[in-house]
C-alpha cells in the first residue's frame, strides 16, 4: 500500500527508523540521525543527516523529504526550518511507556501499515507484562538513582521510570519523572540523591560516555550505598536516551 501515504522519510531522532524497519516499512526512509544504532544496517544503508538539537538542513532539503519526524520541543528549531521549506514535519512527544505504545500504532497508521503497527505493539506489551510478572516475584526490589545527563544532573524522564518498576526496582525520583521537561527533572542540589540513598545507579549521559568514577567522587556521596558497593554501571545511550522507545521496552 503506497499511494496517499509518505514515501520518503527523514528521521530526525533514532525511533521512527528502528520502528519502520521493524514494521518492514525501512524502504520510506531517506535520511536519518547520526545517533541511530538500532537496526545496525540502518547506519550502512540511510544517510546520516541530523544529530539531536541540529540537523543539516541543506542535506535533508536535498533528498525531497515528503515527511520528517522528530521529537520533542529541542526539535522545534530543526521542524521549524523545516517547515519553512515546505516539508511536512512531525514532532511526537511521547513520555510514558503507554505513550510509546501509542506511537508505534500512530506512525505505523501515517505509513498505511497500522495492521503491523498494531502486532509489533502488541509483542511490545506481551513482553513489558512478562517481565512485570517476572519481577514480582524477585525477593528485593532496590532502590534506584538514574541519571540523564551530569551537569547538570537530571533524573529519568517517566518511561524509564515506568520501566525501572516494571523492572522491579523503586525510581527515587518518581516525582520528578513525571514532569514533561528535562529542565523541570534538573537537581538543584546533589544532596538531593545521597537523601534517596539509592542501592543502584544507573548512568546514562545523552551523548557521552558515563564516567562512575566522577559520580562516586562527588562531594558527599561516599555515603551512598550503592557508591561503596559499586553498583553503579552505565547503560548505552542507545537503550536509555530521551527518544528511543521500543528497545526500551525490549530490553525492559
Amino acid at each position: 500500500m503506497s499511494a496517499g501515504y509518505p514515501q520518503r522519510i527523514v528521521c530526525l531522532t533514532e525511533e521512527p527508523t528502528e520502528v519502520l524497519y521493524a514494521l518492514g516499512e525501512a524502504h520510506r526512509i531517506v535520511g536519518i540521525s547520526g545517533f541511530t544504532v538500532r537496526p545496525a544496517r540502518a547506519r550502512r544503508e540511510k544517510p546520516k543527516v541530523s544529530a539531536f538539537t541540529s540537523a543539516r538542513i541543506d542535506e535533508i532539503l536535498a533528498l525531497a523529504p515528503d515527511l520528517a519526524i522528530g521529537f520533542s520541543d529541542i526539535q522545534a528549531d530543526i521542524a521549524q526550518a523545516l517547515i519553512k521549506q515546505g516539508v511536512e514535519v512531525w514532532i511526537s512527544n511521547h513520555r510514558s511507556v503507554e505513550g510509546i505504545l501509542g506511537y508505534v500504532r500512530r506512525l505505523g497508521a501515517l505509513v498505511g501499515a497500522w495492521d503491523k503497527a498494531e502486532l509489533y505493539a502488541r509483542e511490545l506489551e506481551s513482553h513489558v507484562d512478562a517481565v512485570r510478572a517476572s519481577a514480582e516475584r524477585l525477593p528485593a526490589h532496590p532502590r534506584v538513582y538514574f541519571e540523564e545527563w551530569d551537569e547538570p544532573q537530571i533524573s529519568c524522564i517517566r518511561w524509564v521510570s515506568e520501566l525501572i518498576g516494571i523492572a522491579g526496582g523503586q525510581d527515587v525520583f518518581p516525582d520528578r519523572a513525571a514532569a514533561s521537561l528535562a529542565r523541570e527533572r534538573i537537581l538543584a542540589d546533589p544532596e538531593e540523591v545521597v537523601a534517596r540513598a539509592p542501592q543502584i545507579i544507573i548512568g546514562s549521559w545523552c551523548g557521552k560516555k558515563f564516567r562512575p568514577e566522577r559520580v562516586a567522587a562527588r562531594s558527599g556521596w561516599g555515603a551512598i550505598p550503592d557508591i561503596v558497593g559499586r553498583n553503579r554501571d552505565q547503560c548505552p545511550c542507545a537503550n536509555f536516551r530521551r527518544r528511543p522507545l521500543c528497545v526500551g521496552l525490549n530490553y525492559a
